[in-house]
């Protein structure tokens, strides 16, 4: 019970972090389902591998619009979920503007990327699902204002995790992130029509602004 509460802390303390900015800084776009950062965030360099055993740097973050989420392929609810909707929403979203979703799995003991590839070719074979050493995930998780915390012991542990999306720009930087919903009943969701939304308006205001 106590290591739960420790983790909903670190979590909160994250999360915290993540929204931040939007009490102390003004907005410059309102958003439905998020918050657009007033100023773009760097993010830490780092060296991770995709499903297809292929590096994955700062430099495929290049020329694109990314969309992160974090997890691990035992995930029972959030994730596959999180999945589901993305590919509902992927077609949409590429529309508005060249995209490419990035599952990043925070569990490399278990999510080799042999495992990722059957993992996300189930749901979209288009998504990039990439990992690496814990020295690599940390400070990229930490960077895009994510957070997440192994919980329990032996094989069977699980792993808390941040429930919302974080958009990185084509340059390569932390620009909004994408909060999910409470319902109950349900786990925490991030609302397509909304998310679709959010990112015509940034792809918009990038276009008139950079």
């Amino acid at each position: 019970m106590q290591k739960r509460i420790l983790v909903g802390a670190i979590l909160l303390i994250g999360l915290g972090s993540l929204f931040a900015v939007k009490f102390n800084s003004p907005k410059p776009l309102e958003l439905e389902s998020g918050l657009l950062f007033p100023q773009a965030y760097e993010i830490a360099p780092f060296e991770l591998v995709d499903q297809h055993k292929q590096p994955f740097t700062n430099a495929n973050l290049q020329g694109k619009w990314s969309l992160f989420f974090i997890g691990f392929t035992f995930c029972p609810d959030v994730c596959p979920t999180t999945l589901n909707k993305l590919t509902a929403a992927y077609p949409e979203l590429n529309q508005i503007a060249p995209l490419q979703v990035v599952f990043l799995s925070v569990d490399p003991k278990r999510d080799t990327p042999d495992k990722l590839l059957t993992y996300v070719n189930f749901f979209n074979p288009e998504f990039k699902a990439v990992t690496g050493e814990q020295t690599q995930i940390f400070p990229l998780t930490r960077s895009l204002g994510l957070a997440y915390a192994m919980v329990g012991e032996g094989d069977n542990y699980q792993v808390d995790h941040s429930a919302g999306y974080v958009l990185v720009s084509p340059q390569g930087t932390r620009v909004a992130v994408f909060k999910p919903t409470a319902t109950l009943g349900k786990p925490p969701q991030v609302v397509n029509d909304k998310m679709i939304n959010d990112f015509r308006k940034i792809v918009t205001y990038y276009k008139s602004s950079y």
